[in-house]
């Protein structure tokens, strides 16, 4: 079995999925914390404004599922609880995939939305979402679509103008 590298804690009680931590006065500000609850999330970019998928158990499990979506970064979530099992503390911790910001860049879809009535498609051509927005704005008249741009990692972009 592998060592654990010194700075990873032991995996969780499977049962509770909580472990027992031993704080210390200056890193809690002298509250008696007795658990500490870890989950991980994959996600698409360190912005406020980001995809999250998960939660996950083990690191493992969450990196496998980022790299099958093509996100960049895991997301760990540790919650400091009390002997009630009561939120003290939050800690957020953003770890980058090595590797996966090379096809981050590559990875760009096209999507087109119904300003009027909602409805939207995915495409991976230009042609194909203007062939979308034809016969959408033709079977409903009036309608205006609109077109954004995906990118992983930096979210939906407009591309006004993109029908004159």
């Amino acid at each position: 079995m592998r060592s654990r590298p010194a700075n990873c804690i032991r995996s969780p009680d499977p049962m509770r999925g909580l472990e027992q931590v031993e704080p210390t006065p200056q890193s809690l500000g002298g509250a008696g914390m007795d658990y500490k609850e870890i989950f991980w999330m994959a996600c698409d970019s360190t912005e406020q404004l980001r995809a999250e998928y998960g939660p996950f158990h083990t690191r493992v499990e969450a990196e496998a599922e980022a790299r099958k979506l093509g996100f960049c970064y895991l997301l760990r979530y540790e919650h400091l609880l009390d002997q009630n099992e009561e939120i003290q503390e939050v800690r957020c911790i953003f770890i980058e995939l090595p590797g996966a910001a090379k096809a981050e860049a590559s990875s760009i879809s096209l999507h087109t939305r119904c300003a009027t009535c909602g409805a939207s498609s995915t495409h991976d051509k230009g042609w194909q979402a203007e062939v979308w927005a034809d016969i959408h704005e033709f079977e409903h008249s009036r309608h205006k679509v609109r077109l954004f741009e995906h990118a992983r990692g930096k979210g939906l972009k407009e591309i006004g103008g993109w029908r004159s």
